[in-house]
C-alpha cells in the first residue's frame, strides 16, 4: 500500500525552490556588492528608509517584509556605522523614526548600481518573458502583500 508521503520530494516544494533561490540570490549579492559589511537585509533597509524619508520600525517592517526582531538589529548595525539615524517621533515620543544619514544615501547610491547587476546574475539564464513572468507570479503569490 502506497501513502501520500511517498510521492513527496521536498526537492520539488516551492518553499523548498524558493529558499534555493534566494540563498543564491544572497550569495550573489554578498560577492557583488563592494561594501563587505553591506547585508542584503540591511541594504533593503536603507532604500525602504530613502524611499520613506523619515519612516518608523513597523514601517520599514511592513515595506521591507523583515520581521521586527530582526529590524531592530539591521538598525542597529546601520546606526553603528553611521548610515542611519534614530529619534523620537515629535507627534508620538514613544515611536522611533529611522533617517539615513548623508553617508547612508550616498552608499545606496554607490551601491544601487551593483544591486542592479545582483538583479541581472539572480534572473541567470532566464529570457525577457520568463523575468516578467517569474516576477508577475511571484507577486501572484504573495496575494495582498504585493505593492
Amino acid at each position: 500500500m502506497t501513502s501520500s508521503h511517498d510521492n513527496y520530494d521536498f526537492h520539488d516544494q516551492i518553499g523548498h525552490l524558493l529558499r534555493r533561490a534566494y540563498q543564491r540570490h544572497v550569495a550573489i549579492f554578498q560577492e557583488a556588492i563592494p561594501d563587505s559589511d553591506l547585508t542584503a537585509a540591511q541594504f533593503v533597509t536603507l532604500c525602504a528608509v530613502r524611499e520613506h524619508k523619515a519612516c518608523s520600525l513597523n514601517e520599514i517592517v511592513k515595506t521591507t517584509a523583515i520581521d521586527q526582531a530582526t529590524i531592530r538589529g539591521v538598525v542597529e548595525r546601520l546606526k553603528a556605522r553611521g548610515l542611519v539615524v534614530v529619534s523620537a517621533d515629535p507627534s508620538d515620543g514613544r515611536k522611533l523614526l529611522v533617517r539615513a544619514t548623508p553617508q547612508g544615501l550616498a552608499l545606496i547610491e554607490r551601491t544601487v548600481p551593483f544591486a542592479k547587476d545582483v538583479t541581472e546574475r539572480t534572473y541567470g539564464e532566464l529570457n525577457p518573458a520568463e523575468r516578467v513572468a517569474l516576477t508577475f507570479l511571484l507577486r501572484k503569490m504573495m496575494g495582498s502583500d504585493a505593492e
